[in-house]
């Protein structure tokens, strides 16, 4: 059995090395995806581009808009008539306008309340919500200033009142560096897409190379068929992702790796087999490539947004939290992030992993069933 499993292993690793094109789609996503992951995709707001609309050309005006500097803002103009902030904000050149009012230094002066106009373009939501509680923060410190130049508030008075402090500590991410999260996801994004990739891929070359026939009337038996699709998969999968840990993760992005890369890669083993699977059920539906990996796209989509990649499944509404426990991407994101990041084990883990051998086993049983059927007929 094994000799015969090994000769077909033998041949799936010389189709692959073979395949310059897959080669590179390989060499490409778990290096290069992972670096443009880690470096165009950022949740922190630098260098906002923002136009001013000063209308008091006050010295306190002045004072305000110079606390707007970089890397979190850049004033790309001053602005002389409010007919330019829609033209700069339609355009696309800016995304903050800041209009202060003509008699900002009068009501400071006044001791009234002075306010301050900010227009955001909206198509970018995030980092317009971000850019704007900077605005606001800087807006309440340059406030206080104010209040204690003016001798009406003094920062040990306040310090006195009873007031809440409170203190954010962020843990396994002290600096909030997106790099890290996004580098890293795109990593565990990649052990599904590979692992589905390769098979669906190997299956599919042996019917439209007229192949499949041939096996069929070998003395290969259907499930020694599945488990040479697979197993060079599992093989290639991890050993790509070693390298991009050791030549990406951590010497470009610094991200720490504080878990055991011995249960990581057990349990990757054995969500690469499941999503393998799922791949072989996929090419043996699939009548070329292009159909197969438009079947992926539909059943890819719907993993990565019940997988809790973006957003929490307690953010979720009742029936999606109830349909991301079908989704093995959930399972293996939440125990990649809690071994890797957090350095948790088992007892932190291992209903993750439950849920991974679970779903692995049903889809396994599924693909060799279904896979099987078709084989026969």
């Amino acid at each position: 059995m094994w000799g015969r499993i090994f000769s077909l292993m033998r041949k799936e690793f010389a189709q692959i090395f073979r395949d310059k094109a897959l080669l590179f789609i390989l060499a490409w996503a778990f290096t290069g995806a992972i670096y443009t992951a880690g470096h165009g995709m950022s949740m922190e707001v630098k260098r906002f581009p923002t136009v001013v609309y000063d209308m008091s050309k006050s010295p306190a005006s002045r004072d305000l808009i110079n606390r707007f500097q970089l890397p979190y803002f850049k004033i790309l103009s001053h602005l002389h008539r409010e007919e330019e902030i829609t033209m700069w904000l339609d355009s696309g050149k800016a995304s903050m306008a800041i209009v202060i009012p003509p008699d900002f230094q009068r009501r400071i002066d006044g001791g009234k309340q002075a306010k301050v106009q900010v227009i955001t373009d909206g198509t970018n939501s995030m980092s317009a919500t971000i850019a704007t509680a900077y605005l606001a923060q800087i807006a309440g410190d340059y406030s206080l200033e104010v209040l204690e130049k003016q001798e009406r508030f003094t920062r040990s008075a306040f310090e006195n009142l009873p007031i809440i402090d409170e203190r954010l500590r962020v843990e396994f991410n002290p600096n909030v560096l997106s790099s890290w999260f996004t580098s890293l996801l795109e990593l565990l994004n990649m052990f599904t897409m590979v692992s589905l990739l390769l098979t669906a891929a190997a299956m599919v070359r042996e019917k439209e190379y007229g192949t499949l026939e041939q096996l069929m009337v070998s003395p290969v038996r259907p499930g020694e068929i599945f488990l040479a699709k697979t197993i060079p998969t599992i093989i290639i999968t991890l050993s790509l992702s070693f390298l991009s840990i050791f030549l990406v993760l951590k010497p470009i992005f610094n991200v720490p790796i504080r878990g055991s890369l011995m249960l990581f890669y057990s349990v990757t083993a054995i969500y690469v087999f499941t999503m393998s699977s799922l791949g072989i059920a996929i090419a043996t539906v699939a009548r070329n490539l292009p159909q197969a990996m438009m079947i992926m796209l539909l059943i890819l989509a719907p993993m990565l947004f019940l997988s809790g990649a973006w957003t929490p499944p307690e953010a979720m509404a009742p029936w999606m939290q109830r349909a991301s426990l079908i989704s093995p991407m959930r399972y293996f994101i939440d125990f990649g992030y809690s071994v890797l990041f957090k350095g948790n084990g088992l007892a932190y883990v291992w209903h993750d992993i439950v849920g991974i051998i679970v779903l692995g086993t049903l889809l396994f049983g599924f693909s060799r069933w279904w896979f099987g059927r078709k084989i026969a007929k």
